[in-house]
């Protein structure tokens, strides 16, 4: 049975929650865990792993179930993100950042734009992304360059996008655009349109990384391409900068899960291993030094957990979380990286090895401080909402 056919139109029991996960953790123990490496060494895009993702629904998870999705919640959502993070982290990036473009229509499109692309979305048969990132704008997205310009029934777009996750394999993407660069403040003049690849539209180069591999990034550049003014996301030009904070919420909690994912299980490879290594005559488990690093390890990786959990649930009731989501975020991804480097020193010469999984994760797990904000700027958001929230 489908993830989908576990659904109903009143949401998720307890006992579907449950069955969902249990689905997803059969398909990850059969098909993704024996690839990984195989995929991850090679560099290699998982199409095969990609059309299972559209059967079990994945890429409509979060959308509404009128338009075919799941329609899970942020909560659910995020449980789900944990689990196959566990496994293989890419996998998440693959219909992380599509999904944030499908938050963005079915928060902000029109009736029009939600019935001819969100069920399209839900199915798969459009994947793709969110193009934000530019070569000289990351984290401050009024910086942008790329031009929108209205010419009769269609806009003209010229600029270039880095950095965007299924930019090659993607066929879809929300597309962060300056529709107006008189207006002040600059964020004011930011506008979203959904394009799809054609005329004018191509990508320049794949980008290479340390880790996160067999997803696609890409550097994409428009030279005159035409997009029909239909497809402004919300019909109102300007109100893009507010868009992209609705839908980058959440992304970070995505963000925040796969923290927990990858050091959950380098926290688990490390326990195992720790029992089953033997030093001056006795499991490594049993030294002090190494009971001070799990005890650490374990207890970071349940904070993060608790925040992420906070956060979705934030999400969930329609109250504002930026707060929330940057917290997990920063704490969750942080932990992330000192988890798995800690998880390496256990190993010891084993966790440099690629024979192992904990070099996967001390690779992968610096992305999640850089993308979808980077810590630097959550913590400004926390300290900002912190003093909005508590006024003197």
């Amino acid at each position: 049975m489908s993830v989908a056919e576990q659904l109903d139109q009143e949401g998720l029991t307890q006992e579907e929650e449950f069955q969902i996960f249990e689905t997803i953790d059969k398909w990850l123990e059969r098909d993704v865990r024996p690839v990984v490496k195989k995929f991850d060494h090679a560099d290699e895009y998982p199409h095969e792993i990609v059309e299972q993702m559209k059967e079990l629904g994945l890429f409509g998870a979060i959308i509404d179930q009128k338009y075919g999705g799941l329609g899970m919640s942020a909560s659910t959502y995020a449980k789900v993100v944990m689990r196959i993070t566990e496994v293989w982290m890419a996998l998440t990036g693959i219909f992380n950042s599509h999904l944030i473009m499908a938050t963005l229509v079915q928060r902000f499109g029109t009736d029009e734009q939600k019935q001819r692309f969100l069920p399209r979305f839900a199915t798969g048969e459009l994947r793709g992304g969110l193009g934000l990132t530019e070569p000289n704008a990351g984290t401050d997205l009024q910086a942008i360059r790329t031009r929108a310009v209205l010419d009769g029934d269609h806009y003209v777009v010229n600029g270039t996008k880095t950095w965007i996750s299924n930019g090659i394999e993607g066929s879809c993407y929300a597309l962060m655009t300056k529709t107006d660069t008189q207006v002040k403040p600059a964020h004011k003049g930011i506008s979203f349109f959904i394009v799809e690849k054609g005329e004018g539209f191509t990508v320049s180069k794949r980008l290479e990384k340390l880790g996160y591999k067999s997803i696609d990034s890409a550097e994409l550049v428009f030279d005159n391409f035409k997009v029909p003014a239909n497809n402004l996301v919300g019909g109102v030009e300007g109100q893009g900068f507010y868009q992209a904070a609705g839908g980058l919420e959440i992304g970070r909690i995505n963000v925040a899960a796969r923290g927990v994912g990858l050091a959950s299980a380098a926290l688990k490879d490390a326990t195992r291993y720790s029992q089953e290594r033997e030093t001056f005559g006795k499991p490594i488990c049993q030294h002090q030094a190494i009971q001070l690093m799990l005890g650490d390890m374990a207890t970071k990786v349940e904070a993060a957990r608790l925040l992420v959990e906070n956060a979705a649930q934030t999400y969930d009731r329609g109250e504002r979380c930026d707060m929330e989501a940057g917290m997990a975020k920063y704490f969750a991804s942080e932990t992330a990286v000192q988890v798995s480097l800690d998880a390496m020193r256990i190993h010891g010469g084993y966790g440099y090895s690629k024979e192992f999984d904990i070099e996967r994760y001390y690779r992968d797990a610096p992305l999640m401080t850089i993308g979808e904000g980077t810590n630097e700027m959550q913590r400004i958001i926390i300290a900002k909402q912190l003093i909005a929230r508590n006024p003197a």
